[in-house]
């Protein structure tokens, strides 16, 4: 008999584009785990809705961000693609665990923390209670485990807290999740200040490549990185924004620091940053032609998000069901 696969359980927001970052951090580490293990990846719309959004935006991202999935090579055979608004128990769990989840614990999430001295009392309670829906979001599917950024860590260890407190409470009820780290996790920066992670709500747009830039926009983004004025390609703490665009040939083209190195060496940045943006465009072109046909095939994508919350749902509900016994509630 088949040993069972691990559950793994993640989500990319519909808030704005996705960038380089996102592709090599996330989606290409997601395409190697769909043999090993079984997964669930959400288009995680109910998150995005903490900020304001425009309505006809959000709708054409979240397709989008679909679409992107799809083309990064995740397979639908293979994985469970659906969006997160079509799966009730999402919203449904957030509420029973925020009535086990504390304020003071909600309170020290550096995220919210940074955001409520940004936007002062007109911060929205979704944004305190974010991290118990992505809490609901993960144990609703017993996920063993969860591919997190290091900015994601601390919000994991609350959904371990909340399942921990709720299996003491009641019974065991929840899997505990853990971290999944790769081995090959790579973390792209910001190209203008590349002490910062790349991210797509950067002011500056030279800061982000985003999955669909076109080649050129994509050369000029390159062409302006910051480096440094040493000349020399090295793989060094003292030199960020060298040591960034080697991260990103290395993860498209697989050479390793000690071949990039060598082979720059004595020539300046110029040829460098032609080669990374070249890698880049290389990588792309191919995933931006997979994703405009699939946007331009509605019914195909319908079928693929249809199907992926059906199953989802059918997961979801069970686990639901479950709680809802659990904490006293009259069976419906």
């Amino acid at each position: 008999m088949d040993e069972k696969k691990k559950v793994i359980f993640s989500g990319i927001q519909p808030s704005g584009n996705l960038t380089i970052g996102n592709y090599l951090g996330a989606l290409k580490n997601w395409v190697k785990l769909q043999d090993e293990y079984d997964c669930y990846y959400c288009v995680v719309d109910l998150h995005a809705i903490t900020v304001r959004q425009e309505p006809k935006e959000l709708r054409r991202r979240t397709l989008e961000v679909l679409a992107i999935y799809l083309a990064a090579g995740l397979d639908p055979e293979k994985n469970t693609l659906f969006i997160q608004s079509h799966v009730p128990a999402h919203s449904e769990g957030a509420w029973l665990l925020n009535c086990f989840t504390y304020l003071g614990e909600l309170g020290r999430m550096t995220q919210y923390k940074d955001k409520s001295q940004r936007y002062g009392d007109s911060i929205s309670a979704g944004l305190l209670n974010y991290p118990v829906l992505m809490a609901a979001d993960i144990l609703l599917y017993n996920a063993d485990l969860v591919p997190v950024g290091i900015d994601q860590k601390q919000h994991l260890e609350l959904t371990r807290d909340i399942a921990e407190r709720f299996n003491k409470l009641f019974s065991p009820t929840f899997n505990i999740p853990e971290p999944y780290i790769p081995e090959t996790g790579t973390k792209i920066m910001d190209l203008q200040e590349p002490t910062k992670k790349m991210s797509k709500s950067a002011d500056n747009p030279n800061s982000y490549i985003l999955i669909l830039d076109p080649p050129d926009v994509i050369r000029k983004k390159i062409s302006r990185a910051v480096t440094d004025s040493l000349g020399t390609v090295k793989y060094s703490d003292e030199q960020p924004g060298v040591k960034n665009l080697m991260t990103i040939l290395n993860a498209l083209t697989g050479m390793t620091m000690e071949q990039i190195e060598k082979k720059y060496e004595g020539q300046g940045y110029a040829q460098f940053k032609l080669d990374v943006a070249d890698a880049i465009v290389t990588e792309l072109e191919p995933i931006q032609k997979r994703i405009k046909e699939i946007l331009d095939d509605k019914e195909y994508l319908e079928n693929i998000y249809k199907k992926g919350a059906e199953k989802a749902n059918y997961v979801a509900s069970k686990t639901i069901r479950k709680m809802q016994k659990k904490i006293g509630f009259i069976p419906r």
